[in-house]
């Protein structure tokens, strides 16, 4: 009898991959410029330094005060050597001070003591009164939820009939005295302009390169005290950038900055930012993108700034915006009107007929 065939016992198959080779130590490297390839790898492995968003604001530097320049002796005395000196200070910073001005101070202190209160209206209030690109007058935009601290409040006022109609109905009892007070120092810094201007620019011809249609246009601003050193850099920092967005918004000629009381003065110029002491009393002129022209790019355009100690806890300070606009005219009717070559040979027609008319009149009447 046969024997039963038993099943084969299954055996067990290993899958497992077999273990890596190890890798000898002391292998060369079958490249035959093995320095070549170090030096790749090594570029292309390195971190590269980045440049972070603090690198990118400008450093401040310390200045000393640019020159004051006595008014009167510039443009009544023409003073060459004194033009000279604000050429030079034009050409380097783009920046002087106007002292001997004329503007009286008791001018000056009721016009920034009525402008404080135009920053009482209530935030919804403004939004009838709010910049806009149609309109380069009124409030600055304001987003709820923004700290007051982080910088300044801003108003921007002209002679526009709009605003002024905007504004009665929002602030019916304040804003005609503030109207007021702002026209009597605007005609006062544009009679100046109106001198300065073409003295800075050596006479020559002044003509119309942009400007607003409203003329001559203050920046009104209400700055914000901050006692902590961090709130200062915070605050400085803002409106530095806020310059850099907003400072070509407004085509002039010259700035002039009405800053009692401020206790540093910043310019930027987009590659520098200055800081120095104002003298108390005078005007800070700045060269606008209008003069930069005229001068053919001689003359630096430059952003100015006041700033005041944190022991003033809200001042005011406000920036006229002077437009070659209003020189052009003012020099068109100084000059008045000339008689075109048509209108001479017409007069030249003209007047020996009415001489012989005389004469024949004369001889009917004897």
């Amino acid at each position: 009898m046969l024997s039963p065939i038993l099943p084969m016992p299954e055996i067990p198959v290993d899958f497992r991959a077999p273990p890596p080779s190890p890798v000898a130590s002391g292998r060369i490297s079958t490249v035959t410029n093995d320095e070549v390839l170090t030096e790749f790898l090594e570029a292309s492995l390195r971190v590269p330094d980045l440049v972070l968003p603090d690198k990118i604001f400008p450093k401040q530097k310390h200045l000393h005060a640019p020159p004051e320049v006595d008014f009167v002796s510039l443009c009544f005395h023409r003073d060459e050597a004194l033009r000279d000196v604000v050429s030079d200070s034009l050409t380097r910073i783009g920046c002087f001070q106007l002292i001997n001005h004329g503007i009286p101070s008791q001018l000056v202190a009721a016009a920034a003591e009525t402008a404080g209160g135009v920053f009482q209206v209530p935030h919804g209030k403004r939004t009838s009164a709010t910049r806009s690109p149609e309109k380069p007058w009124g409030f600055e935009e304001y987003h709820a939820g923004e700290e007051e601290e982080e910088g300044s409040e801003e108003f921007v006022w002209c002679k526009e009939e709009e605003l002024k109609s905007k504004m009665e109905g929002i602030w019916p009892t304040g804003y005609p005295n503030f109207s007021e007070k702002m026209e009597k120092l605007m005609s006062r810094i544009e009679m100046v302009g109106m001198k300065l201007l073409p003295v800075i620019l050596k006479n020559r011809s002044i003509e119309f390169v942009g400007g607003n249609e409203s003329g001559t246009l203050c920046c009104v601003c209400k700055h914000h005290g901050d006692n902590s050193s961090d709130g200062w850099a915070n605050s400085l920092k803002y409106d530095v950038i806020r310059m850099l967005i907003r400072g070509t918004d407004y085509s002039h000629s010259l700035c002039f900055h009405v800053c009692n009381g401020s206790a540093h003065f910043h310019l930027y110029s987009k590659k520098t930012w200055l800081s120095f002491c104002p003298q108390p009393g005078a005007l800070i002129v700045t060269a606008g993108d209008q003069t930069q022209k005229l001068s053919g790019g001689k003359y630096k355009h430059v952003i100015g700034r006041p700033f005041f100690s944190a022991e003033n806890e809200e001042s005011i300070s406000m920036a006229f915006l002077y437009s070659t606009q209003n020189t052009k005219n003012n020099f068109e009717t100084s000059r008045g009107k000339t008689i075109s070559l048509s209108q001479q040979a017409i007069l030249a027609l003209i007047l020996p007929l009415l001489y012989h008319l005389i004469i024949f009149l004369c001889k009917k009447l004897h």
